[in-house]
C-alpha cells in the first residue's frame, strides 16, 4: 500500500488516472477522510493524474500527538508529492484544505493552479463559524449512537432538502467517516491549526491562478470569507454557487466539476 513518512509521521495516499497526465492533488477538510473527494476524484481521473491522501491524523495515516499546525500538513502533501516524483500539481482544498493549500503554495514550489473551495485565509478580519454551527458540531444530544452523532454533527455542512432527497447517499457517507475520518485525537489536534491559521498577510505573493469557490448559504465558513480571499489574491477569479452549503463541492458535484474544467482551460 502506497505510504510515506513525513518527519516520522506515516501518510497514505492513493494514485488514480494516467501517471503521464497533469496532477490534480486534493486536501480534505478538519476531520474528514479521502472519500471527501470521490465525486470530483471520479470525474478527472479519466483525463488527470488524480492523487488523494489522508492529512495526519486522518484515515489510514498516523496521527501523531496534537497539536498539529497548518505549516506541518503542508509539509505532509509536499512528502507525498515528492514521494509520487510529482514536479507540478493542480492543488486543489477544501474548508482546511484549503488552508492547507494556500500555506502549500506559499511555502513551496509545486503548485502551479490552486482551487480554494470553501475556505478563508484566517486573520483578523475572517468571518468566523457562527456559534449555532459550532454548537451543532460540538454538542450532541444524550442517548445518540455512533451513526446518529455523524449526521447530527454533519448537518450544518449540508441544505435540509440534499439530506432529506438521498438518505441512501447520506448512509453511505456515514460509513464513510467511519472508516476513514479522523479520530477523536486526530480531530482535535487538526482543529488546533484551523484555529491557528492566518496567511492574509502573505497572500499577496502569490502569483499562480486561483479560482476560489463559495456556497452562498454555507453555515460553517461563511461566504464573506471568498470575498475576502478575492481582496488578497492578486489573481483570484470567484465563482458563488447559488445555495450552496459547507459540502457544496458534493451536493453541486457536476456544476463544481464543470467550473473547475473551465478553470484549468484558461489557467
Amino acid at each position: 500500500m502506497p505510504f510515506t513518512d513525513n518527519d516520522g509521521v506515516s501518510l497514505f495516499y492513493e494514485e488514480h488516472g494516467p501517471t503521464d497526465a497533469e496532477t490534480f492533488v486534493f486536501v480534505e477538510g478538519l476531520g474528514y477522510g479521502r472519500w471527501m473527494w470521490r465525486w470530483q476524484r471520479e470525474a478527472f481521473e479519466d483525463d488527470y493524474h488524480v492523487v488523494v491522501w489522508d492529512n495526519r491524523g486522518t484515515g489510514k495515516s498516523d496521527t501523531p500527538d496534537g497539536p498539529y499546525s497548518i505549516e506541518a500538513m503542508a509539509s505532509d502533501l509536499d512528502a507525498v508529492l515528492d514521494a509520487i516524483g510529482v514536479e507540478s500539481a493542480h492543488v486543489v482544498g477544501a474548508s482546511m484544505g484549503g488552508m492547507i493549500a494556500q500555506q502549500y503554495a506559499l511555502e513551496y514550489d509545486r503548485a502551479t493552479t490552486l482551487s480554494l473551495l470553501c475556505t478563508t485565509p484566517g486573520g483578523e478580519n475572517a468571518v468566523p463559524t457562527p456559534p449555532e454551527t459550532q454548537d451543532k458540531m460540538f454538542n450532541v444530544p444524550e442517548g445518540y449512537d455512533e451513526r446518529e452523532e455523524i449526521r447530527y454533527k454533519m448537518s450544518p455542512a449540508m441544505t435540509d432538502e440534499f439530506a432529506d432527497s438521498h438518505d441512501d447517499l447520506i448512509a453511505d457517507i456515514v460509513d464513510w467517516r467511519l472508516a476513514g475520518d479522523a479520530t477523536d485525537a486526530g480531530r482535535e489536534a487538526q482543529a488546533v491549526a484551523v484555529m491557528n491559521f492566518d496567511a492574509s498577510d502573505r497572500l499577496g505573493e502569490l502569483s499562480m491562478p486561483t479560482l476560489i469557490a463559495h456556497g452562498t448559504d454555507d453555515r460553517v465558513l461563511p461566504v464573506e470569507n471568498a470575498e475576502l480571499l478575492a481582496e488578497l489574491l492578486p489573481h483570484a477569479e470567484v465563482e458563488h454557487f447559488g445555495g450552496g452549503p459547507h459540502l457544496f463541492f458534493i451536493e453541486q458535484s457536476a456544476a463544481v466539476n464543470e467550473r473547475l474544467r473551465t478553470f484549468l482551460d484558461d489557467a
